[in-house]
């Protein structure tokens, strides 16, 4: 065996295109070790008791990992997978291989960073260098035009600044060959079986067959901008919510890191020398660039993003009334566009970002619910679960976040009339309102007893009366919210004067 062995510890970056840690040490010519470790505290529950990995996010992993481990495969290489604490089993095979080294893709929010730190000081007791790469954002942090702590508060100053005097570095070659493994066990993937979740029943009515892995995520690059020739009209169409391809759908191969920001970036580039270079071309960028910003504010901020406060310390007295959020979880709250969307969450692990934007602010500004359940409900359902996105997004709602408008809400039915106007949307995950007219269907509440029967729905036996006045909420929470705003900029200018 060479003497100089690198263990490769896969993460959220479950590729083999731009992957610097992988460049690296075939760089110096190591024997390389890839390592994936299923960690148990990943599939516990989360603070309100969500399975913390739901079956739609677990089903996509494990596909995911399969796909790299046949990638490795054809290398000559060969994933080695583990059912274990990587704090546990990484320094055993570095000892058992007489490693020098761990390579990975570094994290920046709690949970994750507490592994990495166990891990290095695990390590250091045995003489092995844990050394960190970065690899999640289109934007490398050395290349910011600011220090991370210095990262501006609001994004449209951060992509101003960013767009104006930063650049997106090339992605790292594909490897052609690597080396075998030594004899060692390499282990077995996991069903989902083995990880107490059952498999999920097949839906034909999701917008997307999503499945796991690098492969399934260049294909999906390859059909939108390519073959479908969808990018060209991307900023038009991203708003929709029903059908494949009204937006890129990459997020969830994102998410996983089997896809690259930097590898879209490319192809985006290409499109654009290729077929056409416009707004849309461009907006797909701009969504990536959303995404970085996410992750350099969990750097700057750190546990701040998960506090019942938020980045900016608003101590809103937010509700935890389980009654009604359940029927939101459900898809019961009588507003047909949240239960839509909570209905295709609940099927299938996806949701439009203009679904999730409408539930999100549902749930915080008419229902007044703490918007950590709503995080947690997202993070064991969502397939392209991101901690920095998916927390990021919610402090940006409930009105937390690093957002200077205040208290901003979404008209529900306004909004549905204008993302759904022919009811098509709604219809087609509320089967109950399948014969009430586009016009009448987005506020059924309003159907006369002799329009109920025409339309074949009773309101409150067929479908839900509506939880809440809408109207009367957002006044209310309104009012909770500033003067949470209220209490928090006095306690500030207090502050200030001493």
């Amino acid at each position: 065996m060479s003497q100089n062995v690198i263990i490769l510890w896969y993460r959220n970056d479950l590729r083999i295109h731009d992957h610097e840690p992988l460049y690296k040490a075939l760089k110096v010519n190591a024997q390389i070790i890839p390592i994936y470790c299923l960690d148990p505290r990943q599939f516990s529950q989360t603070d309100f008791g969500f399975p913390k990995t739901g079956v739609f996010r677990a089903k996509f992993l494990l596909e995911s990992i399969a796909d790299l481990r046949n990638n490795l495969q054809k290398l000559g290489s060969n994933l080695v997978i583990f059912q274990d604490k990587p704090e546990i089993v990484i320094p055993r095979l570095a000892q058992q291989l007489s490693a020098k080294s761990v390579f990975f893709h570094q994290e920046v929010t709690e949970l994750e960073v507490k592994v990495e730190r166990l891990v290095h000081q695990a390590l250091k007791q045995i003489g092995v260098r844990l050394k960190s790469f970065w690899g999640h954002t289109l934007y490398h942090p050395d290349d910011l035009p600011f220090e991370i702590k210095q990262l501006p508060e609001l994004f449209t100053t951060f992509r101003k600044d960013v767009e104006k005097n930063s650049s997106v570095n090339p992605t790292f070659s594909i490897p052609k060959k690597l080396s075998s493994l030594p004899k060692i066990d390499v282990g077995e993937l996991p069903t989902l079986s083995d990880l107490n979740l059952e498999k999920p029943p097949l839906n034909s009515q999701g917008v997307l067959e999503f499945k796991g892995g690098e492969t399934a995520a260049k294909e999906r690059v390859k059909n939108y901008f390519w073959q479908q020739d969808y990018l060209k009209v991307y900023k038009e169409t991203r708003n929709g919510m029903l059908g494949a391809n009204y937006s890129s759908k990459f997020s969830p191969w994102l998410a996983l890191g089997c896809l690259s920001p930097r590898y879209i970036y490319e192809e985006v580039k290409e499109y654009e020398y290729q077929r056409v270079k416009n707004q849309s071309t461009y907006w797909l960028i701009f969504e990536l660039i959303w995404r970085d910003y996410f992750r350099f504010i969990c750097q700057k901020h750190g546990n701040k993003i998960f506090h019942k406060s938020g980045l900016q310390g608003i101590a809103i007295p937010w509700q935890e009334d389980w009654e009604k959020f359940r029927k939101w979880q459900a898809g019961q709250t009588g507003f047909p566009l949240v239960d839509a969307n909570m209905r295709e969450l609940l099927a299938t692990g996806f949701m439009s970002n203009r679904g999730r934007q409408n539930v999100a602010s549902f749930l915080t500004k008419n229902l007044g619910i703490n918007w950590q359940m709503g995080a947690e409900w997202f993070e064991s359902l969502l397939i392209d679960y991101d901690v920095c996105s998916n927390w990021g997004n919610w402090n940006y709602t409930a009105g937390v976040g690093n957002d200077g408008r205040g208290f901003r809400y979404f008209n529900i039915p306004k909004q549905a009339k204008d993302y759904d106007p022919e009811g098509k949307y709604v219809k087609h995950w509320l089967p109950e309102l399948g014969k009430v007219p586009p016009a009448k269907v987005h506020e059924p509440w309003k159907l006369l007893p002799v329009e109920q029967d025409r339309f074949g729905v009773k309101i409150g036996v067929d479908y839900p009366e509506p939880i809440i006045d809408l109207w009367q909420s957002v006044k209310e929470n309104e009012k909770k919210y500033n003067r949470a705003l209220q209490m928090t900029l006095g306690k500030i200018n207090k502050r200030g004067r001493f």
